[in-house]
């Protein structure tokens, strides 16, 4: 997209002040879990389940760069992997993983760096909900490619960047208040790009676009003007990638 046309975008009326990811996960972090009608994450439930289907985690090191309060653990964990290292950038988030797993291996993510992983030492690298927070994506995907072994596997799922251009912001309420959290818009031509200079391959790609079968999940948050304003839009994308093994 065009620079003037993002600014437009974001520049538009009625587009809320954005809070920095980690004082607004900060914030959610207590209410996080408990959100029976969040289509987003529904959406990524099934998204995340579908991409990760085909990888065998059973004894896998895994990092979860996002990992927010442990969302896919529970399905990680039943298949026994080896080592499962959870990074985020808000403290109150992983305090509610901990809370759910204490003996979870967690790091507060300060910028890109994911300190304590070597090179070449995770067989998967998973984020979801997560790259359109990051303000140096380049750097990030770099050092998730650098943790990565050959013939690892990288799955991805955010935000659409096509949503997010038409003035879709992520936002939850606290009391009376609508928070919005800061993103920044990586049109997937631009992630995709950064991804194949890494050598990383891409195996499935998919995304859900907002239609009728969606409507009940607006109407019961009274927000019918929402849904009619981004039918047909698409709202989460997916990415499964990986990295040439030795021989290739």
């Amino acid at each position: 997209m065009p620079i003037l046309e993002t600014l437009r975008q974001l520049l538009k009326p009625g587009r809320r002040p954005e809070t920095e990811p980690a004082a607004a996960y900060d914030i959610w972090a207590h209410a996080y879990d408990s959100q029976p009608d969040n289509l987003m994450l529904a959406l990524d439930h099934s998204l995340c389940g579908e991409l990760l289907s085909p990888i065998p985690l059973a004894g896998k090191t895994i990092v979860d760069v996002g990992c927010g309060t442990g969302r896919h653990w529970a399905a990680i964990f039943s298949q026994s992997p080896g080592r499962l290292i959870g990074y985020d950038v808000s403290r109150g988030m992983l305090d509610r993983l901990r809370s759910k797993y204490p003996d979870a291996e967690t790091c507060l993510l300060s910028g890109t760096a994911l300190s304590g992983l070597g090179h070449s030492s995770c067989d998967l690298v998973l984020s979801t909900l997560t790259v359109a927070h990051i303000p140096d994506l380049p750097a990030a995907l770099a050092e998730w490619n650098r943790v990565l072994k050959r013939g690892g596997d990288m799955v991805i799922t955010d935000y659409h960047p096509t949503a997010l251009a038409r003035g879709g912001q992520r936002t939850f309420r606290e009391g009376e208040r609508l928070i919005a959290i800061r993103n920044h818009i990586y049109p997937l031509s631009h992630v995709l790009s950064i991804t194949r200079r890494l050598g990383l391959t891409e195996i499935a790609a998919c995304e859900r676009t907002i239609d009728e079968s969606m409507r009940p999940w607006y109407e019961r948050q009274n927000s019918l003007p929402v849904f009619h304003r981004f039918l047909g839009v698409p709202i989460i994308f997916g990415l499964h990638l990986k990295k040439a093994d030795a021989s290739q």
